[in-house]
């Protein structure tokens, strides 16, 4: 980050640095945690991850509202515009993937307490463990400016959607295998969901990030996996 000839301005900067990092951490701790609990129907480790949600919220009103002041106050150009607004548009996305770990969470307490474990909670795991290295790696990309390690991110948003496929027919012939299974199901395809639009969050800021170092706009159309009858089921996040 370029030096300032007004002090202030560098510690706007590094203010907005600061508050980006820590929900860059809260919100990875959200979901990893999130998919513990619901792999091991944990409510407690749950409860503590939608816990974490009104710090992540506040985080990131600090973030815009700094940001805001900064370009208001500074009418920054170029390159620091691109640092303020690639600020504002990466807590938006960080403030939805806790969202969505804490719709995963509040599910897990809906079901912690039934004892069917489809075989399905497996690919599930591997599902979220794929984005929440999709979200490590473009955090990473943004911290060090790696413009190659966010396309790559960009890249592979097709093995998340890949996996929802997956995931989405082992619950439908879990279901269709047994009518008791439904309910718990119909909150996993939820889950589903919300790790899909994580990974779609990630490769936002991988498209922020690219912009960020070179200026250019990644394409508009992403790479994607095949789509199945998950793609009508909402999210569902409160």
């Amino acid at each position: 980050m370029t030096d300032h000839t007004v002090k202030a301005y560098d510690e706007e900067l590094q203010f907005i640095g600061g508050r980006l990092s820590e929900m860059g951490g809260i919100a990875e701790k959200m979901l990893v945690d999130a998919i513990e609990a619901l792999s091991r129907l944990d409510a407690d480790l749950a409860r503590r991850t939608m816990d974490r949600d009104p710090k992540l919220d506040l985080l990131q009103r600090e973030i815009e509202e700094m940001a805001v002041l900064t370009i208001a106050r500074r009418q920054p150009m170029a390159n620091d515009l691109r640092e303020l607004v690639a600020a504002i548009h990466i807590a938006s996305d960080l403030e939805r993937v806790g969202d969505l770990a804490k719709n995963i969470a509040k599910r897990t307490t809906k079901i912690s307490g039934d004892i069917r474990v489809p075989r399905t909670l497996i690919g599930l795991k591997h599902m979220a463990d794929i984005a929440a290295l999709q979200l490590k790696n473009v955090l990473d990309a943004y911290a060090h400016r790696n413009v190659a390690q966010a396309d790559d991110v960009w890249r592979r948003d097709a093995d998340v959607d890949a996996m929802e496929d997956s995931v989405f027919r082992d619950l439908l012939t879990f279901m269709m295998e047994d009518p008791r299974n439904i309910s718990f199901c119909t909150h996993l395809l939820f889950c589903s969901k919300n790790i899909e639009r994580i990974g779609d969050h990630a490769t936002n800021i991988a498209e922020t990030v690219h912009y960020l170092v070179t200026g250019d706009p990644l394409p508009v159309d992403r790479p994607k996996g095949g789509s199945s009858g998950a793609e009508s089921a909402s999210a569902g996040v409160e």
